[in-house]
């Protein structure tokens, strides 16, 4: 055959821009047809002029991609097929997809299968009735409900989003996630099928034998089982609840941890504990609350708030007790009674408070100060006080002094949450002002006895018993110097009470 060579040297320019022009308006895009073999085939006019219809082992193989089924219609001019039974499509090194039926556009590299779609790559599998697999794109998409297994979990949602380079789904509506040790559920869910991260966007739950989780938004890694909730973040045991702007929880560790507007509550003991970082050993039953810790033991007539550097909740299963410890500056209000001291340990199981280094109580118009103080409480009421080592009490009288009492140890018995009885034991000292019924004070009596027993009713002293050695002398007012109308260790803290529920904050 004769060929003719064309010198781009000696050729004109005209012709040169001629060729230039011609290559950049030919089609850059033209899609290559689809090649095929099959045991035979035959052309079936019925469904169209340019129709083969392949029968028998039959495989198609477009650009980098192979398609093999029982059988098929071949649209030529269309550059698109139709194929029945035992679908195979060999998208990548990595990614299969099997069916009974298929429809493959050639043009666009788009495939629709349906019935018993499988999708296979090394991390998962898809179970689905209908997918879409753009293989320009590498992106499938199920709309109709969908399963996905790999190593760990097993995976539902109705709509599912695949992008195959970076192993990540996307799921809407009815989103399930099962794993041997928890249940997920949510409605908006990314998940990638390498690393078994999950990603959620709407309302989660997980469940599990030990705890539920709830949130808004947040992650889940299934592989190290390590978690982080944001969005109205909630943790539960069903005994005990957290909650925070953000949760970290490690399963593996049985450990949570919350930051920002935390809240715990304990539904067994009727206790609420606030504050803005909260860590949880769930192994442990402990919870460590800071930064504006506060507990709130709720009570119907009148609850107790405390608020402390630190918060400490230790739940011992074998016992069935819970103790909560606060400590350093650790405060408390309550209509009835406050206190200070610089820690507090409160046993839930006795309903008793125990209060070290240098406690303060108030109840009413009365002081009460000792090395180390207990108050016993039965749901709303306060049973008694027990004050150790150094016992005082004292209660302001109209301003002229102070009635005072102090010994060894001390217990203040309550009724209707008010005192109206005090043992002395040991070492026991009065000093109480005496006035007439109209109120004229009549003397100021000092008295000392081992062991001493007074009635009170509000301020006023309704009967003294003094049951060991007692020395007792009644001194007219002007004959009383100042200095000796208190008793050695004398002091008032008035300005240190708290006043009302914020004023556990202000350490004076």
């Amino acid at each position: 055959m004769q060929q003719t060579v064309l010198s781009v040297t000696k050729a004109p320019i005209l012709i040169i821009i001629f060729l230039v022009l011609t290559s950049l308006t030919l089609p850059q895009d033209e899609r290559t047809p689809i090649d095929w073999e099959a045991s035979s085939f035959e052309f079936d006019r019925r469904i169209g002029e340019d129709v083969r219809r392949l029968l028998g082992d039959v495989i198609f193989n477009h650009e980098d991609t192979r398609m093999f089924c029982d059988s098929a219609y071949l649209y030529s001019e269309a550059n698109s097929l139709r194929a029945f039974s035992n679908i195979v499509i060999e998208v990548s090194d990595t990614v299969t997809i099997f069916g009974d039926r298929l429809f493959y556009d050639g043009n666009r590299r788009w495939a629709e299968l349906t019935g018993n779609v499988r999708m296979t790559d090394p991390q998962m599998t898809l179970y689905t009735d209908y997918l879409e697999y753009d293989l320009e794109r590498n992106t499938a998409t199920y709309i109709d409900g969908g399963r996905i297994i790999d190593a760990s979990n097993e995976l539902q949602s109705l709509w599912g989003f695949y992008y195959a380079d970076d192993k990540e789904f996307f799921f809407r509506d009815d989103v399930l996630l099962v794993n041997p040790d928890y249940i997920m559920e949510t409605d908006t869910m990314r998940y990638n099928t390498s690393t078994e991260i999950a990603y959620f966007f709407g309302p989660t739950t997980i469940t599990s034998d030990e705890n539920v989780i709830f949130c808004k938004n947040g992650w889940y890694d299934t592989q190290q089982d390590i978690a982080r909730f944001s969005r109205d973040a909630f943790f539960t045991n069903r005994e005990q609840s957290m909650t925070g702007d953000s949760v970290f929880y490690d399963r593996n560790r049985a450990y949570g941890r919350a930051e920002s507007n935390v809240v715990i509550r304990d539904s067994i003991e009727n206790v609420i504990i606030t504050g803005q970082l909260a860590e949880h050993f769930e192994d442990e039953g402990l919870s460590v609350v800071t930064r504006e810790a506060v507990m709130t033991v709720i009570a119907e007539g009148d609850s107790l708030f405390l608020h402390a550097d630190t918060l400490k909740s230790v739940y011992d299963q074998e016992r069935d007790d819970r103790q909560v410890f606060a400590y350093n500056r650790a405060r408390f209000y309550r209509q009835d009674m406050q206190g200070l001291s610089d820690s507090i340990v409160y046993l839930m199981t006795d309903s008793i408070i125990h209060m070290y280094h240098q406690p303060v109580l108030w109840s009413d118009a009365y002081q009460l100060t000792a090395d180390r103080v207990e108050i016993k409480t039965t749901e709303d009421q306060v049973q008694w006080v027990k004050l150790h080592d150094a016992a005082f009490i004292i209660s302001e009288e109209d301003t002229v002094g102070y009635n005072q009492m102090k010994g060894r140890q001390m217990t203040g018995y309550f009724r209707d949450n008010s005192l109206w009885r005090v043992d002395v034991d040991g070492n026991g000292e009065t000093i109480f002002y005496i006035r007439e019924s109209e109120g004229d004070l009549v003397g100021i009596n000092k008295a000392v006895s081992s062991n001493i027993i007074i009635f009170v009713d509000g301020t006023e002293i309704t009967g003294i018993q003094f049951i060991r050695q007692p020395e007792a002398t009644l001194f007219p007012p002007e004959d009383l110097p100042g200095d000796e109308r208190l008793l050695r260790g004398f002091r008032w803290l008035d300005h240190r009470r708290p006043r009302n529920r914020d004023d556990i904050f202000e350490w004076r």
